[in-house]
């Protein structure tokens, strides 16, 4: 550790650190504990690599630099602007010296804006030698009348026009009337644990629908959270995690019920009879407390789809089927295409010889297979399409039964980087860099996610256009969107393919413009967004969340400052607040050391074990005085917890219904006592993430059928409606 909080000015002159800080690589960074750092040369090498950009040599360094500042004044206008709604703005024009630009506007819906556009000389500006001549700059005023939506701006100059995509958004995303003077309060579920007794062994969408309307009809909840449905693999083995999709652009489609397809209703009776039998296989798993068997289900339920598939469909489902596949587009042909391969060739994996290595969207192999198996192409447009009718159907029943929000989807930080984003699209990522975490007190060896970052040149190159296509589609199927690790939207940690968590950098998005489309599509949907903005957070992006009317989270067992818990009366209102994350064990295993137990038992601790239990047994005590202290808990309880764990569980939620937050979350597994965790973070199979089905305290499964007549899932509810 190092006194000095800034980097040098003989550090900030060097001309790889000006590289780095022209592509908005931090060559520098705070700890959460405070602890500052800077980047090693070799990372930031590494990572300029990853973006294109050679740095390997000091000539390389600086003809990147010739090449940034020669490409930044060679266009008229950068490839996307940003407008907000009701405010004029400005954007830089550059042109030779001799030029008189012009400007014009094509709104979203195709007709031409017919205001007023002025382009003015800065006055003082330099200008800039560009392949032999001068470049100058000048300002085009966008008025503050121009309406909300993806536009497109035209520069011209007597020998050539260029355009840009121009976002122009609202300022924040308005509260819905019903959370402007009230809050609202929901459940937090993992939708694969909580199975009924028709389910293939693992929770679905009919189970989500029937989840939805129950909450609301016995509990008065106005939201259920839910994991993300991203999309998944095609074929077993599936990956357990939903926050490893290979697409965040569509839905997984392992959650389909099939005896919800109209097309299920129209078998003869022998083909029914063989769907039941595929389902009855697999039942007895909807009463195994221990795993989910997503591999199980999936082989026997894909057996039953492909039955319905091929009865075929009536006139008016066709049309309704080509009309998805219409509006998806190209988009779907990518991920129905990466199903196919990955079918027919088996899954990808990173050697020469594997087909996602050889194979690209264009080569005559894949275009051969396309047309060698159309019928099993088609199923997977089908899937897709079925999948999206289920999910968008649930959400339906929830509006229906008077839920105020229904489904907050949840969006996953990134993808597989051998799903089919990156293998159709490669150049919209970075490659030779996962996306992961410093190291803080939670992770103290960092976390590496596996998955490649977003190219924030690609973003600005295409209008930001793959990013607004998924919030838009998310917003499709549900009322609120979660955005895990929003500070993703600000920074991301990039770690060098081949280094450990702890040798990453920052790496700088334009989050005025992803918070703006997040904006933009939530004011369509009248839908909400929160951010996960918790670990480490620099001080800014929770005012720019609250400047956009983005909420923030505020978990229980995270609000404390020096060893305190801050009671929940002093917690901010814009936020989601809730007891724990997926990322803890539920309140019972919490309050009784699980988290200690796991670490310890998995070599996680970047410390001693002693030291940690001691930590945790401070922490445990310090939250019992806050409850005590706010007047929810008992202090006698300080003195004795013996059977007074369910006691402590009602504190901790009576303090959430007391915090002046807009949204309040309760987790069913801390609903219905359950003591496992859902996840370990910085483990893989050591530890059996997203696998764990919903269980009570004795180790019972807990059936969708029972959950709402729990006893101490009811005592709950009556804390949240009080």
């Amino acid at each position: 550790m190092t006194e000095e909080q800034t980097e040098s000015p003989q550090r900030l002159a060097r001309p790889l650190i000006r590289l780095a800080k022209m592509l908005s690589i931090g060559t520098s960074y705070m700890g959460m504990s405070h602890d500052y750092h800077e980047i090693d040369d070799d990372v930031l090498v590494d990572i300029l690599a990853a973006l294109g950009v050679d740095a390997s040599t000091p000539q390389a360094i600086e003809e990147a630099i010739a090449s940034i500042l020669r490409q930044k004044h060679a266009r008229l206008v950068s490839p996307t602007v940003f407008h907000t709604v009701g405010e004029a703005s400005e954007v830089d024009v550059h042109i030779g010296i001799m030029d008189v630009p012009t400007a014009s506007i094509t709104l979203e819906n195709g007709t031409p804006y017919t205001g007023m556009l002025h382009i003015e000389p800065v006055v003082g500006a330099k200008a800039h030698s560009v392949d032999g001549g001068f470049v100058a700059t000048q300002r085009l005023e966008i008025p503050a009348d121009l309406p909300a939506g993806y536009h497109t701006l035209h520069v011209s100059t007597a020998d050539r026009t260029e355009d840009a995509t121009l976002i122009c958004a609202p300022a924040k995303i308005p509260l819905l009337d019903s959370m402007t003077d009230h809050s609202l309060w929901g459940w937090m579920a993992q939708l694969y644990s909580i199975r009924s007794s028709q389910s293939w062994g693992v929770g679905d969408f009919e189970d989500l629908r029937e989840m939805l309307t129950q909450a609301k009809m016995k509990s008065n909840a106005d939201f259920v959270l839910i994991n993300p449905v991203h999309a998944g693999e095609p074929v077993s083995p599936l990956t357990p995690s939903p926050y490893l999709p290979v697409s965040r652009r569509f839905v997984n489609f392992t959650y389909i019920c099939p005896e919800n397809i109209p097309e299920y209703y129209a078998l003869s009776d022998d083909l029914k009879a063989q769907v039941r039998e595929l389902h009855e296989s697999v039942a007895p798993h909807n009463i195994d407390a221990h795993r989910i068997d997503r591999d199980s289900m999936w082989h026997a339920k894909m057996r039953a789809l492909w039955i319905i598939f091929q009865t075929g469909m009536g006139e008016d489902r066709r049309e309704q089927f080509d009309r998805y596949k219409q509006d998806c587009g190209n988009e779907l042909e990518a991920y129905a295409t990466w199903c196919l391969c990955y079918d027919k060739w088996g899954a990808p994996k990173n050697n020469p010889d594997n087909w996602e290595v050889k194979y690209n969207r264009d080569s005559p192999e894949v275009i051969k297979i396309r047309e060698q198996f159309p019928e099993t192409l088609e199923f997977y447009r089908w899937l897709e399409w079925i999948a999206t009718e289920q999910l968008q159907a649930a959400q339906n029943a929830a509006r229906q039964v008077g839920m105020k929000i229904g489904i907050m989807a949840d969006m996953a930080v990134g993808v597989h980087p051998q799903g089919s984003d990156v293998w159709w699209n490669p150049e919209r990522f970075a490659k030779g860099a996962t996306v992961g975490a410093p190291p803080d007190m939670f992770n103290q060896q960092g976390q590496d996610w596996s998955q490649p970052p977003l190219n924030p040149i690609e973003l600005e190159r295409t209008g930001y256009k793959t990013y607004r296509d998924m919030v838009h589609t998310m917003f499709t199927n549900a009322g609120a969107v979660r955005i895990d690790h929003i500070l993703g939207l600000f920074r991301l940690w990039w770690i060098p393919e081949g280094k450990e968590p702890v040798d990453g950098a920052y790496v700088y998005y334009d989050h005025k413009v992803m918070l703006g489309i997040l904006a933009l599509e939530a004011t369509r949907a009248g839908g909400v967004v929160v951010g996960e903005d918790l670990g480490v957070v620099p001080s800014n992006v929770a005012q720019a969340l609250t400047d956009h009317g983005i909420l923030g989270c505020a978990v229980e067992w995270f609000e404390q400052m020096d060893g305190v818990f801050i009671p929940p009366k002093h917690w901010r209102p814009y936020a989601l607040a809730s007891v724990n994350t997926h990322d803890l064990p539920p309140a019972a295993g919490y309050l009784e050391y699980e988290h200690v137990k796991i670490r310890e038992r998995l070599g996680l601790l970047g410390e001693s074990a002693i030291a940690f239990e001691s930590s945790a047994h401070s922490e445990h005590q310090a939250m019992l005085q806050m409850l005590c202290d706010e007047g929810f808990l008992d202090p006698q309880v300080l003195g004795n917890e013996e059977g007074r764990l369910e006691d402590i569980i009602d504190a901790l939620h009576k303090a959430l219904k007391a915090s002046p937050c807009k949204l309040k979350a309760v987790a069913f597994v801390d609903a219905v006592g359950e003591h496992r965790a859902e996840n370990q973070p910085g483990t893989n199979n050591e530890y059996p993430n997203w696998r764990i089905p919903l269980a009570d305290e004795n180790g019972n499964v807990v059936l969708l059928e029972d959950l709402f007549s729990n006893d101490r899932l009811q005592r709950l509810v009556q804390i949240m409606n009080a």
